[in-house]
């Protein structure tokens, strides 16, 4: 809103030539997505532990600590994250770009339908929320309409296409046939950052280190002459979802100060769902879904141990884990619980670094 109001006076003042920059916007969206957060974190929470007298009901099967430790901690703090983000965004992105409003569909819908799934779990007080086959069925069609969206506005070869990572140049066209692949991407990214949050601070920590690698991926693909000089794909107007993704990190930031252990609130599948998608959006747009799975490393990994965990118990009737996902089988040999969370960040820079060095390794 700010870039639409003031640019038009660059010429003007050296103030109002500040909002041309993407950098400048970018920064303001971070600062704040974080303010909002801070300011209207205690309220937020003040709120829902009034609305949820027994908090987030914990799974029985789940790590044993977890019945007494986390009982009572409200849910639903997803609505915070999405409210720093929505603000960050509105207010420093160009409204006029159709992939920010693409984005904040697929965040925002998937915060809709996380937010069902979390307010049927306190009402019945149960762990079962949205059935399982109605859920999917949502996040697949907010998807598909994003993604359609996206393809409509691409300008070909691009719209249809894969980007294949350490090729210059390499496109791998699927035709319309991208469309369901592109929203697999999507509803996948986000189901396994739904996976990867168990713990305090956990899926926080990687979702803001991927949103600031794809913040900088997004500002590069959109700059003609970086993405020349980089030889990857250029995708004109990609830049401004840089906003998107500093609005997300300074709302997670704003988060992980309720978050960090012993966490004031859980975020829920309002946060975890929503976080996900916009990961995955944000590959599509910019070209780089192949990317997402080395800087989204993490997720995977968990996804992979509870597929792996579930194939080998129906299959031979041992687990492979102690317990899945990944980050309970380390709980179940002893590690204490900050242990996990700042190890697991850990990779997640890592593979974060190697994702970043795609953009190079040509």
């Amino acid at each position: 809103m700010l870039f639409n109001l003031f640019s038009p006076l660059a010429d003007e003042s050296i103030f109002f030539n500040l909002f041309r920059y993407l950098t400048f916007r970018t920064g303001g969206a971070v600062v704040t997505a974080l303010v909002v957060s801070f300011v209207f974190g205690p309220s937020v929470i003040r709120w829902l532990k009034s609305k949820q007298r027994n908090g987030q009901p914990i799974r029985p099967e789940g790590p044993e600590r977890h019945l007494l430790e986390k009982q009572g901690t409200p849910t639903m703090g997803g609505f915070l994250i999405l409210l720093g983000l929505g603000v960050g965004t509105l207010l420093w992105a160009d409204l006029r770009n159709p992939y920010v409003w693409a984005a904040l569909l697929v965040t925002l819908g998937f915060g809709a339908v996380g937010f069902a799934d979390d307010y049927l779990k306190v009402v019945r007080t149960s762990h079962r929320g949205l059935p399982g086959k109605l859920k999917l069925a949502f996040e697949i069609a907010i998807a598909l309409a994003a993604v359609i969206w996206v393809v409509a506005t691409m300008r070909s070869p691009l719209d249809t296409s894969l980007a294949v990572p350490f090729l210059k140049d390499a496109l791998v066209d699927f035709g319309w046939f991208f469309v369901p692949m592109a929203a697999l991407i999507i509803v996948g990214a986000s189901n396994a950052v739904n996976l990867t949050d168990g713990l305090d601070g956990l899926a926080i920590g990687p979702v803001m280190i991927a949103a600031a690698t794809f913040a900088l991926i997004a500002y590069l693909v959109g700059n003609a002459v970086f993405s020349n000089y980089l030889q990857i794909h250029a995708v004109p107007g990609a830049g401004e979802l840089a906003v998107f993704c500093g609005a997300l990190v300074g709302a997670g930031l704003g988060f992980l100060w309720f978050n960090a252990p012993p966490a004031m609130v859980f975020m829920g599948d309002t946060g975890s769902l929503s976080m996900g998608g916009a990961l995955g959006i944000v590959s599509v747009i910019t070209k780089h879904e192949l990317v997402l799975a080395l800087v989204g490393g993490l997720f995977v990994l968990e996804t992979v141990s509870v597929i792996v965990q579930v194939a080998s118990f129906k299959l031979t009737g041992r687990r492979v884990f102690r317990m899945a996902p990944l980050h309970h089988h380390f709980e179940q040999k002893g590690w204490a619980e900050p242990t996990i969370v700042i190890r697991f960040w850990i990779i997640a820079v890592i593979l974060a670094l190697f994702g970043l060095a795609t953009l190079k390794l040509r």
